[in-house]
């Protein structure tokens, strides 16, 4: 027959052990009135007071703000239905800090005594507790940018869509108000800027002026990239622009920042979308993430809308057509002949549009490697032509007609940069007559039957040196603000004429020089300026047109190329008399003809010992470089990258002239190697050498000051006279 088990009585010094065995969870006992008469390891391990500090202490201490009423609600639960608590929430530790929590009051009930107390098991959650609300917005996030993908999927129409875009960035950030400025351009061809609002009214921020490129906004605005700040009135770039110095009175109050460009599929800026909260620090890097998401498609629909608005154009012009068919009495063949060459002429335009988007993103590399390719194939052909012996007539055809063909190909890689729109600009001798007359009917068309135009041209006009496109924007943008400023319609004057700015002009105008200027003047009827609006025409954003029917920029632009162009500009107007914008263009002292070829000179050679150093990432290419400097008799080193440059002009006793690529590889450019090797050795000449420049070394289409560069392919004599030049002193700088 069995013998019944009985346990022995567990001792509280084992009950003890057993308690704080459990180091993942609080295990606290408590009076009836709550104040604590036990704390496990568990507790002192979570909480952070040991047991000595809390024994005789009531419990609430550990909730939030000491609340009483908590623990009270726990102690009658748990006394009336035997549990209270075991809702989850905020606890606070001994230096202050919370967790998330879990946790239970249970009663201790002796026989013969009844209640004499409470147990109190607690579970810190706080891991859990962020992992699901990370995992929540994560869910939230992709559920904001699938919704927006949807809507902006089936929105053609910009200014729906950018709302949508920038609905869905307050949405996704938790930005209290966001932003989204673009451009825009309308039927006359003339691009502004217009913003949508989200999280506070419109009139909260339209009294006051559009952004400016602030070292704040610039990194959004020039497409730089993304800028995070947790607050940016302490960001080292904030309020370092006059007048204002930072936001202005009454601003929207903004500490926290998150701006990011939306960019084009070519690489153009659409906009920008800014977003803002007055607490700090409330961007995060998942914001950031989300954001650069929602740009990414928000570039997508503003590039679709826009085909789509330049397909509803074209119906509209098929339309257009269609009706004058029907309207047409006379000349029925010829006219329908000459609507259909002009929808040919559009479609091609659309064609071409799409076209130079597409090159224009491949042109890039493949000029670059392209031009290694014809340095080492014209530079090797011209050293076998300069060898070949003379009586080798059958090797030299050859070899001549293989650097035709090569230098042809040359030029062809130069006509692709040109069409993407990948080359400085090219000011070319102008006839501002023929450049008027070519305009003239665009203009009439465009400013409409209220407006007459009248064209007044100069006899025996000097001819100026200016960019011929850029022109023509600027005249048409003075003859539509004209337009404009003659709601009811009046004349318009376009003049040229030979002037002489003399030095009496010259002292009360310090930026102009004296001398010989080519005047274009417009001219209009309408209703003039004060004197007030005379002293800002040219400022930057500033515009007497209601809102949302132009951007201040105008004037500005012109302004701006006029002064790139050496020239002058003078804005004449009255109250009620009208007023007349007068651009001056330098004359342009070069011939009409074409110059005669002047005879070659002999190859320029090295003086005695001058050393160059050739960085060339191209084998080929660098090889080329140095075995020709090297049969001009100078002394080469080379190097493939930067790092390796630079250690080499450390160690190099002399060093002359540097002759690098703008595009290398290992994190440096040329323009970067050539900034240190010159504070290494001061008054040490370089010379750049590109097949495609991108910004490196040029900027707003110019090259910039000081610089020399060789663009590839080049000729043998032709980097003979350039280095020569160089070192020498006498090779001009743009």
């Amino acid at each position: 027959m069995g013998v019944d088990f009985v346990p022995a009585a567990i001792t509280a010094s084992q009950w003890r052990q057993i308690v704080n065995s459990a180091r993942d969870t609080a295990i606290i006992s408590t009076d009836q009135e709550g104040r604590v008469t036990s704390w496990s390891t568990g507790a002192e391990r979570i909480l952070g007071w040991s047991e000595h500090e809390m024994l005789g202490q009531p419990l609430n201490r550990i909730f939030v703000d000491g609340d009483l009423r908590q623990l009270e609600k726990e102690i009658a639960d748990a006394t009336r239905i035997g549990r209270g608590g075991g809702e989850e929430g905020w606890r606070v530790r001994k230096d202050g800090t919370r967790f998330w929590a879990s946790g239970e009051l249970s009663p201790i009930i002796e026989a013969d005594r009844g209640l004499v107390g409470f147990v109190k098991i607690l579970r810190d959650r706080t891991t859990q507790r962020l992992t699901e609300d990370a995992l929540r917005e994560e869910r939230r996030a992709l559920e904001v940018l699938n919704r927006t993908g949807s809507a902006l999927g089936a929105e053609t129409d910009l200014h729906r869509l950018v709302q949508v875009v920038t609905d869905a960035g307050v949405e996704l950030t938790g930005a209290q108000f966001g932003a989204f400025f673009y451009n825009v351009e309308n039927d006359a061809g003339e691009s502004y800027m217009l913003y949508t609002l989200s999280g506070v009214p419109r009139e909260a921020f339209s009294k006051f002026p559009m952004p400016r490129n602030t070292d704040v906004f610039a990194p959004t605005f020039s497409g730089v990239g993304i800028v995070r700040s947790d607050d940016i009135t302490k960001d080292l770039r904030y309020g370092r622009n006059a007048p204002r110095k930072g936001m202005p009175e009454g601003h929207l109050p903004v500490r926290s920042y998150l701006a990011v460009p939306v960019m084009s599929r070519n690489g153009d800026v659409l906009g920008g979308l800014f977003f803002g909260h007055a607490q700090v620090g409330i961007f995060t890097e998942r914001s950031e993430r989300g954001l650069a998401g929602l740009a990414a498609e928000a570039a997508v629909a503003i590039d679709n809308a826009q085909l789509a608005q330049a397909s509803r154009k074209e119906i509209e012009h098929r339309k257009q057509a269609q009706q004058a068919l029907h309207e047409l009495n006379a000349n029925l063949e010829a006219q329908i002949a000459e609507r259909t060459r002009q929808l040919q002429k559009q479609e091609e335009a659309l064609r071409q549009s799409q076209k130079m988007e597409a090159v224009g993103q491949l042109t890039g590399g493949v000029a670059h490697d392209f031009n290694n390719l014809l340095q080492i194939i014209i530079g090797n052909l011209e050293a076998l032509l300069r060898n070949l012996p003379e009586n080798s007539g059958r090797l030299q055809r050859a070899a001549t007609l293989a650097m035709n063909g090569a230098r042809r190909a040359a030029s062809l890689t130069q006509r692709l940069l040109a069409f993407a729109r990948r080359q400085p600009l090219d000011p070319k001798p102008v006839d501002l007559n023929v450049l008027v007359a070519g305009i003239a009917e665009l203009i009439t068309r465009t400013l409409g039957e209220l407006v007459s135009v009248e064209v007044v041209r100069g006899v025996g006009l000097w001819r100026v040196e200016v960019d011929p496109n850029e022109l023509e924007s600027a005249i048409i943008n003075l003859a539509v603000n004209a337009r404009d400023a003659m709601p009811d319609g009046g004349n318009l004057t376009l003049e040229t004429a030979n002037v002489h700015i003399d030095e009496a002009y010259a002292l009360q105008h310090a930026e102009v020089t004296p001398g010989q200027y080519v005047l274009i003047s417009v001219s209009d009827t309408g209703m003039g300026m004060d004197a007030k609006t005379l002293s800002q025409a040219f400022e930057p954003f500033f515009t007497t047109k209601p809102a949302g029917h132009g951007t201040g920029l105008g004037l500005s632009q012109v302004y701006g190329f006029v002064k790139q162009s050496g020239g002058h500009i003078n804005l004449y107007s009255e109250l009620g008399e009208g007023s007349t914008v007068k651009i001056y263009l330098p004359r342009w002292g070069g011939s009409h003809e074409a110059a005669d070829i002047a005879p070659q000179e002999p190859v320029p050679e090295a003086d005695v010992a001058e050393v160059i150093l050739v960085l060339e990432d191209d084998d080929d290419v660098r090889t080329h470089s140095v075995e020709s400097l090297r049969e001009l008799g100078y002394t080469v080193i080379e190097a493939h990258n930067g790092p390796a440059a630079l250690e080499l002009i450390r160690k190099q006793p002399r060093l002359d002239l540097l002759f690098t690529d703008v595009v290398l590889p290992g994190g440096m450019t040329g323009a970067q190697v050539a900034a240190q090797a010159v504070a290494l050795r001061p008054g040490l000449q370089v010379l750049f050498t590109t097949g495609y420049a991108r910004n490196a070394i040029i900027h707003h289409g110019r090259l910039d000051r000081g610089v020399h560069l060789i663009t590839k392919p080049f000729s043998y004599r032709d980097l003979a006279a350039k280095v020569r030049d160089v070192l020498d002193g006498a090779c001009p700088s743009k």
